[in-house]
């Protein structure tokens, strides 16, 4: 029997790779903090074979550990369905001889400076990049670029568009810089995070995301997905649909920026979400690339429409075995996210769907929490995930979803 050590487990991701390992006949393994594990559901730990606990705020530290625990156990693959553990899950691979991707490159799979000078090595088409440890200093260098407003600013390193900020003129930007520097330790492990500035020029067009597994290096994508965000100063993601509705050359185009960045960042066995915005003409630039599984049950979307199992190739690669990236089915899925209109107490979510073609409704919160704007991933109280024989009809579907609901917030004053 195969055995798996899946880096975190407490995200919808880590459910996924779990049931896909049963359903391959593995065992798995989990590497968690230990006063995460306490909170882990009854359920979700009878899914998992061991756990063993290691301090990720020490990388060094959890990478040792780590590997003495695989050895001991016999450890035939790692994965991970944490983005903030993805560097650490390429060096152990590594340093354990397991299929994985180029060691070198782990940290451009996370630290966007890092991404950004990867990609400009290597001719991805993506926005011009620049950075400096602080707003007076980022100042100076967007002035000696050339770059021009309105350009997108964040930190080097976070998720869920925390501290994303689109900046429309010089006046703007120490605000900008304040947030994008707020957030100094991830959260739930304590990670240290490179709080370096980052400013890109702004790229127009729609977003897209494309979902890949790597396999010796041969590149398999699974799909294209169409993202839904906010607009204004800040971005954050409204929801998804797969397939993405894309003519021939514009999805050619998303796909093959998709590889270029892919190849760039040296990934080889395991699994990339690769965030991309096209225009009209069919130009394609890469926002980021992750290598790990996609948030926000990207994952469950590609089994409902395409019949792929995202997360079973993904341990397939892993393994060093060919993934099974062949579709089944040829319909399509979304969701979409119910958000609080501005920050304040929860009175109620109303008008919540149900019958057919809903596939799952879920709320985070209850009446009387607190709850924040929609200004980034964390601000959600909820969703709603869809299906339709095509995706110009859950589209429809899901937007008249989200005009019927109803989130009442009460704002203190």
């Amino acid at each position: 029997m195969k055995k798996i050590l899946l880096i975190e487990a407490n995200v919808a991701a880590g459910r996924e790779l779990l049931g896909a390992a049963a359903q391959l006949g593995a065992q798995t393994y989990v590497a968690t903090h230990e006063e995460l594990y306490e909170q882990y559901p009854i359920d979700l730990r009878e899914e998992i074979a061991g756990t063993v606990f290691t301090d990720f705020a020490r990388p060094d530290d959890a990478l040792r550990e780590l590997a003495a625990f695989c050895r001991s156990t016999g450890i035939d693959a790692v994965v991970t369905s944490w983005e903030f553990l993805s560097p650490l899950a390429i060096r152990l691979a590594a340093e354990l001889g397991l299929p994985g991707h180029l060691p070198e490159a782990a940290d451009a799979c996370r630290n966007k400076r890092a991404m950004a000078e990867a990609f400009a090595r290597h001719q991805v088409p993506a926005p011009r990049t620049v950075w400096a440890p602080d707003a007076r200093a980022l100042a100076e260098r967007i002035a000696a670029s050339g770059l021009s407003y309105p350009l997108v600013v964040k930190p080097a390193e976070n998720a869920g568009s925390i501290g994303v900020t689109v900046v429309r003129s010089a006046g703007d930007l120490p605000a900008a810089a304040a947030l994008a520097q707020a957030q100094t330790h991830e959260f739930p492990h304590n990670i240290p995070l490179d709080t370096t500035l980052l400013a890109q020029e702004y790229v127009g067009g729609d977003e897209f995301s494309v979902e890949t597994v790597i396999s010796d290096g041969t590149v398999h994508h699974l799909a294209i997905t169409e993202k839904f965000t906010t607009q204004g100063d800040s971005r954050a993601e409204l929801g998804h649909t797969v397939p993405a509705v894309l003519e021939p050359p514009a999805a050619a185009a998303v796909l093959d920026a998709a590889e270029r960045a892919v190849t760039a960042l040296g990934l080889r066995n395991g699994i990339a979400h690769t965030e991309i915005k096209a225009d009209a003409q069919g130009h394609a630039r890469v926002i980021e690339t992750g290598a790990r599984p996609p948030g926000d049950h990207i994952m469950r979307l590609v089994q409902e429409a395409l019949g792929i199992s995202e997360a079973r190739a993904y341990l397939q690669a892993a393994l060093g075995q060919t993934p099974d990236v062949t579709p089944r089915r040829d319909r399509a899925a979304a969701i979409r996210f119910l958000a609080a209109p501005r920050a304040g107490t929860l009175r109620w979510i109303g008008n919540l769907p149900e019958g057919d073609g809903i596939l799952d409704t879920n709320t985070y919160v209850m009446p009387g929490d607190k709850v924040g704007g929609p200004h980034d991933n964390i601000g959600r109280v909820g969703h709603v995930m869809l299906q339709a024989p095509t995706a110009d009809e859950v589209n429809k579907a899901a937007l008249d979803v989200v005009n019927s609901l109803t989130v009442e917030v009460e704002t203190a004053w």
